[in-house]
């Protein structure tokens, strides 16, 4: 029978457990300890905690469910890890460093079925989701990396942006982010935490409900229905009105700002007039938005679209400052390796299926 990662439970969900197999409920915070402040590779490490209890977790959990397959790493630091999971399916993660700190994006599904046009996370389609542990075991993975360099640092960012789309995995991802958030573990602040969707409107009315106080981020891509379903067929089962309605609710129910992030392709949706039709649909919500102008990572298998110019690129931001839209343009990392999100995965697969 194959083990789960230990790191799938909230300390309430551990805490259970542990009572349900004659543990001590104070059994739950030692191993909680030894698992996230510590950061032990093994059960048996866990010196404080007694043999009965530790072959108990032996016997039912997994600490190692990830495999490093390869490790990629940028002139600006940006690292880029390809993980091997147990069934041999592949995922990737990111280590991003920034002057506010470092930021780790995950993965929460093995392949998309969203099917964005310009995406490589989309180019190989959705084989499973991910366990709340798998996803936390990539945080876990990368934190023991920076323990190894002796430097001293810490994972300080995350952002759930990785292959797949988070809102389709919803209850895994809450738990993922629940664990990594709470305070006597990982203790990553919720406002540091941002998670994107391509837009699926009912999790986001569920979203808001739960109240997290983490950053939501919408991947808008177009100001218009007709575009935006060409280039994101999401956008059939949630036009942008039906978007709009969820965001609305979110805002009215969190009282926290959305992201909505636009990649910019050439001559598809960087002109004058999308930039104009983006502030009309986001003006009844600007003390409340951000709009992420992102420079497009070409993709092989996606030829048909190339990044837009600097001209382009500035007109856009421009017209969107000038009618008090809050925007910024994405700083770029990682451009000399396999920088688009699930390039190194595809690349390897198809490497594979090659020989």
């Amino acid at each position: 029978m194959s083990k789960s990662s230990i790191y799938g439970l909230t300390i309430d969900q551990l805490t259970s457990w542990l009572e349900e197999h004659g543990q001590k409920k104070f059994r739950a915070q030692q191993v909680w300890d030894w698992l996230y402040k510590k950061r032990v590779s093994h059960f048996s490490e866990m010196k404080n905690v007694n043999k009965a209890c530790i072959q108990l977790l032996e016997d039912h959990f997994d600490m190692h469910t990830l495999q490093q397959k390869i490790k990629q790493k940028s002139s600006d630091g940006t690292t880029k890890f390809l993980f091997k999971l147990k069934d041999g399916n592949l995922i990737e993660t990111v280590l991003m460093r920034h002057h506010y700190g470092l930021s780790v994006c995950v993965t929460t599904q093995v392949g998309c079925n969203i099917g964005c046009t310009f995406c490589a996370s989309g180019l190989l389609k959705k084989n499973r989701d991910l366990s709340s542990g798998e996803i936390v075991e990539q945080i876990m993975y990368v934190q023991r990396h920076l323990d190894e360099a002796g430097q001293g640092e810490r994972i300080s960012h995350v952002v759930v942006m990785g292959i797949g789309e988070p809102f389709d995995n919803f209850e895994n991802t809450v738990d993922f982010l629940r664990i990594i958030n709470h305070q006597k573990g990982l203790a990553i602040g919720a406002r540091h935490i941002t998670v994107s969707t391509s837009g699926l409107a009912h999790k986001i009315y569920e979203f808001a409900d739960i109240n997290l106080q983490v950053n939501l981020a919408i991947s808008l891509h177009a100001p218009n229905d007709e575009l935006r379903t060409r280039i994101m067929k999401i956008n059939r089962a949630f036009p942008i009105d039906k978007l709009m309605k969820a965001v609305d609710y979110y805002l009215e129910k969190t009282n926290r700002r959305v992201t909505f992030e636009y990649i910019l392709l050439k001559d598809v949706n960087d002109h004058k007039e999308e930039a104009a039709q983006l502030v009309k649909l986001l003006k009844d919500k600007r003390h409340l938005s951000y709009v992420n102008l992102i420079p497009y990572n070409p993709v092989d298998e996606h030829n048909q679209y190339q990044r837009s110019d600097q001209e382009s690129v500035q007109a856009f931001y421009d017209i969107l400052k000038k009618h008090g839209i809050n925007c910024g343009v994405r700083q770029e990392q990682g451009t000399d390796i396999d920088a688009a999100c699930g390039q190194l995965r595809s690349k390897q697969i198809k490497k594979a299926r090659a020989i």
